[in-house]
Order: structure tokens, then sequence, then C-alpha cells
């Protein structure tokens, strides 16, 4: 609903003064579209629509209803309304609820990996699997993906394999990135995928720039920009928000809202209803989903990119959800909330669950396919990390690669420089876990 505009005095008392500005000052106007200023005419003013009224109220948006949460399931897997059933097929049915449970187990082998000090840091996406399954489902393979740092399940959809999630969290000589990015920075150019950044919020504006250029080439694809509700606090996320809407760019901008950011739960983190709300300012589109809820976000997504490819619009999707895992595992949630919160929402709104609930109904899945995709999934999970955890890492000297086509002699100095250092001192270096410098 648009907001009236408080007035006090009619046009007619500044009549002349008004009608002088205009004529001085924007000469092709024409006067008679200006309004009189009687009850109920519209104003004029550049960048609002409203009313006039004559009577002083503040908006107090603490009175204001919350903006709905989508949701197709409830807790058994059965659908609220039919007529939201998406209608997929078994076999898309089976990869969604596969992808969703390898992910947990991949996310169980290497946090425990990372406590026994094999591998630096890890984020886990326990609780969330859900939003990256959805939406991931709903997109085209050829849209392109800037993630946050907690997506692997959309990589995971697009077909990225397991060796390559090892290799990128050991940094070793077979990862895309050649070692070069702290664990869980993943990027693959052949799943359309940007390398993620740990910087807060950097991918947003990036995503609304790329969003214009797709615009530009009319390649009918779109752009999916992802990010958590504490990232919507930056500075970055007003500039992506605001550029993608005055310039109409096909992007999606996909806030996870896990309720606590870092460690720092919603209600300390801004005072409104949630991300989704900020959309109206910004002239955008919005829809809230149950994040738990698969086919809900999928829904949501493929509306989203509708609109996206066919309008050129940008459209905010909030997904709400519960990450029950530490935010990483430089992170221990249980100095900012209880273990009994954690556990009521593993128990009565876990996304995997729901989506086994809806299954077990169809006659597609059962306790013996359970027990069997448990031993399977865990099997191939451990056999990529044992061929990651066996990998050597990289060159020393790449460390100096890919930055000219060419280098100069200074960087060429420079690695003659560290590669005489460390033969000269190589007892104080673990070389035996490097491939050899040429």
């Amino acid at each position: 609903m648009f907001k009236p505009v408080l007035r006090i005095f009619n046009n007619s008392s500044l009549r002349r003064c008004s009608l002088n500005y205009i004529n001085g000052i924007v000469s092709n106007v024409n006067r008679q579209s200006y309004s009189t200023g009687t009850e109920g005419d519209k104003a004029n003013f550049p960048g609002s629509r409203s009313e006039y009224v004559t009577h002083l109220d503040l908006l107090d948006p603490d009175h204001a209803p919350g903006i709905p949460v989508y949701r197709t399931l409830n807790s058994q897997g059965q659908f609220i309304d039919e007529k939201q059933d998406p209608k997929l097929d078994e076999a898309t049915v089976l990869k969604m609820y596969k992808d969703m449970t390898l992910l947990n187990t991949m996310d169980r082998v290497l946090y425990d990996s990372q406590r026994q000090g094999r591998i630096s840091f890890y984020m886990t996406n326990y609780g969330e699997e859900g939003t990256h399954i959805g939406s991931a489902a709903a997109l085209d393979s050829k849209d392109l993906i800037f993630g946050q740092y907690r997506e692997a399940g959309v990589l995971m959809w697009r077909g990225f394999p397991l060796h390559q999630f090892m290799h990128q969290c050991y940094g070793n000589a077979k990862d895309i990135g050649k070692g070069r990015q702290m664990p869980v920075h993943y990027g693959s150019r052949e799943h359309n995928f940007v390398t993620i950044s740990s910087t807060l919020a950097t991918q947003m504006p990036q995503a609304s720039g790329a969003a214009y250029a797709f615009k530009r080439k009319q390649n009918g694809l779109c752009v999916a920009c992802y990010f958590g509700e504490g990232a919507a606090s930056e500075g970055d996320a007003h500039a992506a928000f605001n550029f993608a809407s005055v310039l109409n760019c096909p992007v999606i901008f996909f806030c996870r809202n896990n309720g606590y950011a870092i460690s720092t739960p919603t209600k300390d983190q801004y005072r409104g209803d949630g991300i989704a709300s900020r959309a109206a300012g910004y002239g955008m589109l919005c829809i809230r989903v149950d994040g738990n809820d698969v086919f809900a976000v999928y829904n949501a997504t493929k509306r989203a990119r509708q609109v996206c490819v066919t309008q050129s619009r940008p459209v905010l999707i909030e997904a709400m959800t519960y990450r029950l895992g530490h935010h990483s595992t430089s992170d221990d949630s249980s100095a900012y909330r209880s273990v009994d919160e954690v556990s009521h929402w593993d128990k009565t709104d876990n996304p995997i669950s729901r989506l086994r609930h809806y299954m077990l109904n169809k006659g597609w899945w059962d306790e013996d396919k359970e027990k069997q995709w448990k031993l399977e999934s865990r099997r191939m999970v451990m056999k990529a990390f044992a061929a990651a955890e066996n990998e050597k890492r990289g060159r020393p000297e790449s460390l100096f690669e890919d930055v000219y086509d060419e280098p100069p002699a200074s960087i060429q100095e420079q690695m003659n420089s560290m590669k005489k250092h460390v033969q000269l001192y190589k007892e104080h270096y673990p070389l035996e876990h490097y491939q050899p410098m040429a």
C-alpha cells in the first residue's frame, strides 16, 4: 500500500510562487498536470506514489502485519494444498534427498577431520540443506551463482564431484583453486559458480553487475546471489539491492535467514520484519519462504527466476531456516543458544526428515533403502576423503604464477630467492608434503 503524504497548506496560497518556479526551472512541464492539492489528490513528488492527507499519523512498523511464510509441506511430508505440488518425478526427488543427505555425511566427515587437525577450517550446512537443493533444482544450470560460504549443496546439485570438495578443503595439488583459498571457498567455472570470497557481502554488488551484463546480452539467464541475514546488514547489500532494482537486473537475491548470523540472534541484528521487508523500499518483488520445505523453496525460486528472465527484474527471497551446527569450526554456538533449542529444531523441523516423510508416503523410499544409502554415501565420502588426504600439495613456486601472462623480472627474482632460501633451510620445511620444485 502506498504511503500518504501529510499536507497542511493547500495549493492556492502558494500557487503564484509555485508557478513562477515551474515556469523558470521546468518550462516544458504542462502546468495542467499539477494537482490543486485538495484531499485525495495525487502527490506528484518525484520518487513517491502517495495521496495527500490532512491528518497526522506516524507509520509504526511494529504494528504492521508480518510478511507471511510460503509453505507447501507439513511436518509429516504431506502437501497442505495439493495445488502447490510441483509434480516432480521420482528421479528428481530422489536426487534431492540423496544430495541433501550426502552433503550431511560430507559435513560430518570434514568437520571431524578439522577437529583432528587434518584440515584448517570447515563450515557445516546442517539444517539448511533444503535451501540449497530446493533453489538449485529450480535454476538453469547455466545461471551464474554467487555464493557466500554455506552453499555447498548448490554445487553438489550441479555435479561438482566429491573429490573436488575434498581437494579444495585440503588445498592440495588437484584443487581447482591450487590451494590458494581457505577450505569451503569453492569455485567452478564448469559449474557456473563464482569462487567464494571470505569478505562478507562482496558477492552481492558483483552479482548485480553480472546480472546487468546478462540483461545487456539478453541471454535468457539470471544470476542467483546467496547471502545470510547477517550479510544484509553490510553496506554492500544496500548497493546491490539499489543497483539491481534501478537498473532492472535479472538477479535473485537469496537470503538464508538462519536466525543467528555468526553469533548474533536476529533480535540484536535488526528491528524490522526480517529481510524480505526491505524489498519494498528498493522497489523489488519479494517472497518469504519456509527454508526447511524443499518444495516451497523450489516453487519460490522457480517463480522468481521466471520473473527475472521475462521481466528483467530482481527478486528477493528470504528463506526462513535454522542453523543446527556451529557457524564454523571457529565457533561454539552453545555460548549464545541452548542445546535444547537446537535439539527442538532438529527433531521438529528438519528439512531432510520432512522430505523423507514425503518419499515414504509416496512409496519411493523405505528403511532398507535408507540403511543401504547411508552405508553407500559414507563409503563414497571416505573414499574421496582418503584420496585427497594422500595427495601432495602444489609446487611452492606456484605461489608466483597466474598473476602475469609473462612474469616480470621482479617476480622472477622473488621466486628464485624463495627457492634458494628453501633449499638452504630445507630441514625446516615439510617439503615431503609438496610436489617438487622445478
